[in-house]
């Protein structure tokens, strides 16, 4: 146990270091210990071993909640038992090696344009379109910023602490919307689905230009996350995901091709097509080109990501 404390305390230093952090005194708020697998800890039948200063304790656990791992194809990983409230709760990592889908046996495509007033719209190719509405999410998110911006000009100690834990909230409140979000498209739609995103590449200096107003809305959502977490739940699923260039996805008509900024009414969130007046939600016809990019990929044998 000792020896793994100190290997813990040396690894936080290499990561801040191999992330070009200048050098400072690392320390722990809570009391934390790393265990390794059937090293520190182990889980056999209905027992849960663990390695202390004092020897070893084993304690009853109830695994109905865990019995797919035990079927023998998940591997346990370096697990962290944490003091939180008061109570330890023991944070165990789960690999599983999924067989990955072929884009030649991808029989259902999936466009999804993400954005703000609704944080996903989705075509896929039965010509079917989900919003998944972003309204909540704005508020809730102003109403954050609202409080920073109040306790800002407190400039004490104790409104900088209060900073802080706002911002930890909301992170854990974006990281759950995107993980409810991910999940419900994944359970959706059927084993053989290719996900078909934007390359978002580059998107925080694209939206430098945006009035100050709007651009903590507009740059700071965790659209890099949403991208990962969709891309392993879709692995478990027997899906796949690619990404496209997103170049003029939001001007270009779905329908006769005819690209130009005028086709899109940003404050009214429209399209409508200046030469065959196609009309629909910006969004949507987002998602309608993004599919069709994604149709082209897989039919070129070109995977982006």
């Amino acid at each position: 146990m000792a020896q793994s404390v100190i290997r813990t305390v040396v690894a936080r230093y290499k990561s801040a270091k191999s992330n070009g952090h200048q050098w400072s005194e690392v320390h722990f708020q809570l009391p934390e210990y790393d265990l390794v697998w059937n090293r520190d800890y182990s889980l056999n039948q209905d027992l849960f071993s663990v390695n202390t200063l004092s020897g070893r304790l084993k304690f009853k656990f109830e695994k109905k909640a865990m019995k797919r791992y035990f079927n023998g194809t998940w591997k346990f990983g370096t697990a962290k038992l944490v003091h939180k409230f008061n109570k330890w709760f023991l944070h165990i990592p789960m690999t599983k090696k999924f067989e990955e889908l072929e884009p030649q046996n991808v029989n259902h495509v999936v466009g999804i344009d993400l954005g703000v007033n609704f944080l996903a719209t989705t075509y896929d190719t039965h010509g079917k379109t989900n919003f998944f509405s972003g309204k909540q999410i704005k508020q809730k998110r102003g109403h954050y910023q609202a409080l920073r911006k109040q306790l800002a000009k407190k400039q004490t100690a104790s409104a900088r602490s209060r900073i802080k834990a706002i911002g930890s909230r909301e992170n854990r409140y974006v990281t759950d919307v995107n993980h409810q979000i991910t999940k419900a498209l994944v359970e959706h739609y059927p084993r053989g689905t290719c996900f078909v995103l934007e390359d978002l590449t580059g998107v925080r200096k694209a939206t430098e230009r945006v009035c100050v107003s709007h651009r903590y809305v507009t740059v700071s959502w965790a659209f890099h996350q949403f991208r990962e977490m969709l891309t392993y739940k879709a692995a478990m699923k027997g899906q796949l995901v690619i990404v496209v260039n997103p170049a003029y996805t939001s001007q270009t008509c779905p329908k006769c091709a005819h690209r130009a900024k005028e086709n899109r009414h940003k404050k009214t969130h429209t399209f409508c097509c200046k030469n065959c007046a196609y009309t629909s939600n910006d969004d949507r016809i987002g998602a309608m080109n993004l599919h069709d990019k994604g149709m082209k990929t897989l039919c070129g044998g070109t995977i982006l990501a």
